[in-house]
């Protein structure tokens, strides 16, 4: 099944400091995650901090171990919203 994430960072409780001190893990976090074939596409937010992502995960208990697994969601960092997508019926 393929998701689609929503998240923003919550930068009205924690500082830019302390996003700096994990963005390192959080990218390596989500190249291993790249790597392993769940995360399919990344884009960052241009409206916020934040990022969308294309997952391929058996269901949905799979994609949010996923993204919990990241830094900034281990620390309450994150707000993220997981979306369940299908292919456009038009196209079949």
């Amino acid at each position: 099944m393929q998701f689609i994430s929503i998240s923003r960072r919550l930068t009205e409780k924690f500082s830019g400091e302390q996003f700096d001190a994990h963005i390192d893990a959080e990218r390596q976090r989500v190249r291993e995650l790249y790597k392993d074939g769940i995360v399919r596409s990344v884009w960052s937010r241009k409206d916020t901090g934040g990022a969308v992502m294309l997952l391929e995960c058996a269901d949905e208990v799979a994609a949010r171990a996923a993204l919990e697994s990241l830094p900034f969601a281990q620390r309450g960092m994150l707000e993220v919203h997981i979306l369940p997508v299908a292919p456009y019926p038009a196209f079949f």
